[in-house]
């Protein structure tokens, strides 16, 4: 049997902890004048290390921020340069120390306080988030920190090399940061027909009435709070300059894997602080925005060389929010979505359904350390499972996609006919770049025309959330957890 061969060498894992322990404390001792005592990594995408340390008769702790294995070279310096600056500004922040280069990470104040949700959907799933009375207080109380991160000046943060050249236009802050990300995902063939037609619709339906940039946190919502205070916001490596209902959208988006409450509470609240009305139109259209550059970085959790990645977590992601994404396209275009949707009996194939799940058995009985901790032992093992679910049901998957594509080709007058998924989609691609070159379709309406992609597209995502679950759509299932609306009912 013909042995695939691996594209880098063997790491050996305990020396590169080893390594990485011996830059943490020799930092510490350098710049902070201490002696580590005890060095804990974090359960997150990328490393992160609690630092406790002896100084001056006195016990203290700070954070290691490491860097995610699938980011760019200067993403890490750039969250800490834009936490610099917003620190500066009188946002409540952790304090940073600086910036280490082995391991390459920057340090920063540890918040003392119980830890929130992690905001992954795989743990979302066995262990859903839940809001205290006293957290929902401080994600009011947060609203007044978005508002005022929000009224810092743009000119603020134009040292920042990624920052400095602020988008003008009502296209340009729309779309730069999505179509940034579209490139990326575009050069390494992640762009398959569902991201490439919302990406095609936030072109199309720019508000063009929307001609402020502010700051923007990127990912909102994420903060440490104890009781009902505020203590740090946390997470700027996807800050940028833009409209602030991107910000107000991110609720929408990381619910409910971290648990955000009442969302239209909460625009209410930001209504009420910052003396600006919100737009639920724009709210909606940067919803897709938002779930849209979320739904192609789920696309690199994947990358199989990546140390520390989350392959699982990537196919979740993927399916969960690019569905949403559509959801957001439905009501913001008042478009029918339909979910009665139904797993077919499994498909067994011999070796695959008894190899996968001797895989899932022996990877059980591996042994965990403090290089390879018991949940990324869960980790590993829920890719051969999800692997089994997608031996079972792919042939489902593929032809039911396919019919639903041949379907809508003969509607719209194509003469195209897909034998098989392969062909399907980049049928759809070559349709989707005539469209976009071409707005007008001489067989139905432009309105007509998105609704027709979004139920189509709708479908597959669904469809694919069915197959990694194994379960027909389940609403107690985070996985299949519909977009919280927020335009009142007509």
């Amino acid at each position: 049997m013909k042995k695939e061969i691996s594209s880098t060498n063997p790491v050996d894992y305990d020396a590169v902890e080893t390594a990485q322990h011996k830059g943490i404390r020799d930092w510490v001792k350098e710049h902070l004048n201490g002696e580590v005592t005890d060095v804990r990594r974090l359960e997150r995408w990328r490393p992160q290390w609690k630092v406790t340390y002896l100084a001056n008769g006195e016990t203290n702790a700070v954070l290691f921020r490491g860097n995610r294995s699938i980011a760019g070279k200067q993403d890490l310096k750039f969250e800490m340069e834009v936490m610099q600056a917003l620190e500066a500004n009188g946002i409540k922040v952790p304090h940073i120390y600086g910036w280490v280069d082995s391991p390459k990470a920057f340090v920063m104040d540890w918040i003392d306080t119980e830890d929130r949700a992690p905001g992954m959907l795989h743990t979302a799933i066995d262990n859903p988030s839940t809001m205290s009375d006293e957290r929902w207080q401080a994600m009011l109380n947060y609203m007044e920190h978005l508002a005022a991160m929000h009224a810092v000046p743009v000119s603020e943060f134009t040292h920042i090399k990624r920052l400095s050249a602020p988008p003008k236009t009502p296209t340009e802050i729309a779309l730069h940061t999505t179509e940034r990300m579209y490139g990326v995902g575009k050069q390494a063939g992640n762009i398959d027909p569902p991201l490439e037609f919302l990406q095609q619709w936030l072109r199309q339906n720019v508000p063009q009435h929307r001609t402020e940039a502010h700051f923007i946190a990127g990912d909102a919502g994420q903060f440490m709070s104890a009781g009902t205070d505020v203590l740090a916001l946390l997470d700027f490596e996807i800050a940028n300059i833009g409209d602030i209902h991107w910000d107000l959208a991110c609720f929408r988006g990381r619910h409910p894997y971290e648990n955000m409450g009442d969302i239209p509470a909460l625009y209410r609240r930001y209504e009420a602080v910052s003396g600006r009305q919100v737009d639920l139109t724009a709210v909606a259209y940067h919803t897709v925005a938002f779930l849209q550059l979320s739904g192609i970085g789920a696309t690199f959790f994947m990358q199989p060389n990546a140390h520390g990645g989350n392959w699982i977590e990537g196919a979740l992601e993927y399916a969960s929010i690019t569905r949403r994404a559509y959801e957001s396209v439905a009501e913001l275009q008042g478009i029918s979505l339909d979910y009665d949707l139904y797993l077919p009996e499994p498909t067994i194939k011999r070796w695959e359904d008894s190899g996968l799940q001797k895989l899932c058995v022996d990877i059980e009985r591996l042994p965990t350390s403090r290089g390879f901790e018991r949940w990324e032992r869960d980790l590993l093992h829920s890719i051969p499972q999800f692997l089994l679910n997608h031996a079972r049901y792919r042939d489902w998957f593929e032809h039911e996609t396919v019919a639903d594509f041949n379907a809508l080709m003969q509607t719209l007058g194509h003469n195209i006919v897909a034998s098989n998924l392969i062909d399907a989609d980049q049928a759809a691609l070559q349709v989707m770049a005539d469209m976009q070159s071409s707005i007008s379709d001489a067989t139905m309406s432009q309105a007509k025309l998105d609704a027709a992609w979004v139920q189509l597209q709708h479908k597959r995502i669904l469809r694919f959330s069915m197959l990694i679950a194994g379960t027909n759509p389940d609403s107690e299932n985070p996985l299949f957890h519909r977009l919280d609306p927020i335009f009142e009912p007509t």
